[in-house]
């Protein structure tokens, strides 16, 4: 539940910041009659995000065992993929992430409505396709019922009293601090989405080695206690894991955990040292 939370704060945050920066320029901007086409455009994103979500819930039911074990295991590595793109994406660009939209949304203005709605379409539809993308596949690892769910509820409204305080004046976030920490976080969880995916493959049949294990550690951490359903919901721990699901984890979480550290919490680039300037010879010796 807290993992989903997180990741419903996060990406709500993302999406909410995005939605302020723009209602932001048209007001300054003495452009309050895009409006309608801006909230459009925003209700459109939500409407195919949700549709989405439940796409993915409903739509692999009916399936063979085999089949749904395999749509769940592909769409978490996509999943994974995406996660990753985004928090290294967000580390890099979160400081231009206004200049750069009120870039889109004047360009958008001058050319007409209908691109107003198409640009808040684009700009909030991206996050909230992660979002159901993400949520669904750490809900299917957790396998917690409602939890996932309702964690994931709790940070979307948390993410918007926090977007509309920003956009008030009354909150000030420092972006940079509160990426860069719920991004190493979900780094971890998506290390575990992407062992979780694994395993669905090889439930499907498509990888091999379910039975060769390389840890069972249900006798000590049983699913069913309150501890393991901790680390469950958390990191998506498994007390029996396989060698190809451990391997997957300690590959994915390692170089990306220490990638991002370094690109997030690194400090600021030292300057070159300047060349010392040599004039070069007009006239050489003959």
């Amino acid at each position: 539940m807290l993992a989903n939370f997180l990741i419903g704060l996060r990406e709500g945050l993302e999406a909410a910041l995005v939605i302020g920066i723009l209602v932001a320029y048209l007001v300054r901007t003495d452009r309050r009659d895009r409006l309608p086409e801006l909230w459009t455009g925003v209700g459109i994103a939500l409407a195919v995000s949700l549709g989405f979500g439940a796409l993915l819930t409903f739509g692999p039911q009916g399936l063979t065992f085999e089949a749904q074990e395999a749509i769940g295991g592909i769409m978490s590595v996509i999943a994974v993929g995406l996660i990753t793109w985004m928090i290294f994406w967000m580390g890099k660009h979160a400081r231009f992430l206004r200049k750069e939209l009120d870039g889109r949304l004047g360009h958008a203005v001058e050319t007409g409505r209908w691109a107003v709605v198409i640009m808040a379409l684009l700009a909030v539809g991206r996050e909230g396709l992660e979002t159901a993308l993400f949520l669904w596949a750490g809900a299917q690892a957790t396998g917690a019922g409602a939890g996932p769910l309702v964690g994931a509820l709790a940070g979307l409204a948390v993410a918007i009293g926090i977007g509309w305080a920003f956009y008030r004046g009354a909150l000030r976030l420092n972006l940079r601090v509160f990426f860069s920490w719920t991004g190493v976080f979900l780094v971890v969880v998506a290390a575990g989405v992407l062992s979780y995916g694994i395993h669905d493959l090889q439930e499907a049949g498509i990888l091999p080695g379910l039975n060769a294990l390389a840890f069972d550690v249900s006798a000590q951490i049983p699913p069913s206690s309150w501890y393991g359903t901790l680390l469950k919901g958390i990191f998506n721990f498994s007390p029996a894991t396989t060698w190809l699901e451990a391997i997957a984890w300690t590959c994915y979480l390692v170089p990306t955990l220490t990638l991002f550290v370094r690109s997030a919490f690194g400090g600021p680039a030292r300057p070159a040292a300047p060349r010392q300037a040599v004039a070069p010879a007009l006239g050489g010796t003959r």
